[in-house]
């Protein structure tokens, strides 16, 4: 492994042909870094399970290298980090809409146990799934332009008990309730302070800035910062749970993605009008 080697993106590669320049990503890797930059505006950089795939790939492909920082960033500075889940491949009804090997669930937990640091580096807005990811990033580095909304109350989603936890274990109980109740975007400034964003730099800057921390962080002992790592993902999820209440709380989720506003909200979503819950 040459670390100090730089490689093309496969839409940079001017040789690379058609099926690489269809790609849904961008990747690169220099100096222990692995950068994954998203690379589907046609659709947003949603998180399709195209896109999802090509994503481990990458995480899996950086594992083996020993990358001791990934960046996970979108390739270009679009109003748009990610529109988040792709709707479209959500079942209409009758059937849970995010189990446990859903593809969007499989890329959180691998974001989550991969053995290095991965930062988000954010430009525009985030939505629903997308802002799931980017609070399984360790670290986000964001600018102004930068916004941030958790959406499954729009089209009458019952989010996964894994999901909400993901938000509490990280932010105030009063934030994740009125991110979940509203499904309103929080501001670059305010995401700041509730703690969503560790830095916020200005646009002109953002790629500079995550690219220095990450080579800092890339200095300090990759073995640490593993074992770090990995004991606050395992002590941020030892909550317990007694089984009546697990199940009590999957009735309440199923009553919903059986329900009616489950369907009228991904009707009305892919219909492109507001829904009538």
């Amino acid at each position: 492994m040459n670390d100090g080697s730089k490689e093309a993106t496969p839409a940079a590669d001017k040789t690379a042909g058609a099926v690489a320049s269809a790609s849904p990503i961008q990747t690169s890797f220099q100096d222990h870094i692995g950068v994954i930059a998203f690379d589907h505006y046609a659709k947003r950089n949603a998180l399709s399970q195209r896109m999802i795939a090509a994503v481990l790939d990458a995480l899996e492909n950086f594992r083996s290298r020993q990358a001791r920082v990934v960046i996970l960033r979108s390739a270009q500075n679009a109003s748009v980090w990610s529109a988040g889940y792709s709707v479209d491949e959500l079942p209409k009804a009758g059937k849970d809409p995010l189990p446990y090997d859903d593809p969007l669930e499989q890329l959180l937990r691998a974001v989550k146990a991969f053995p290095a640091p991965v930062i988000a580096m954010v430009h525009g807005s985030v939505w629903g799934g997308a802002c799931d990811l980017v609070i399984a990033c360790d670290l986000v580095v964001a600018d102004e332009t930068s916004a941030f909304a958790i959406t499954p109350a729009k089209i009458g989603l019952p989010y996964n008990m894994v999901g909400i936890l993901n938000f509490m274990s990280q932010l105030p109980l009063a934030i994740v309730k009125e991110m979940f109740f509203t499904a309103d975007p929080i501001g670059a400034e305010r995401a700041e302070r509730v703690g969503v964003i560790n830095r916020l730099v200005p646009a002109a800057a953002l790629e500079a800035e995550t690219l220095a921390f990450a080579r800092h962080i890339a200095t300090r002992s990759p073995a640490a910062i593993g074992a770090f790592k990995e004991a606050m993902r395992a002590i941020s999820g030892a909550v317990s749970i007694n089984p009546d209440t697990y199940e009590y709380l999957q009735g309440l989720r199923r009553d919903v993605y059986f329900g009616p506003d489950y369907r009228e909200g991904i009707a009305a979503f892919l219909e492109k009008r507001p829904p009538k819950f």
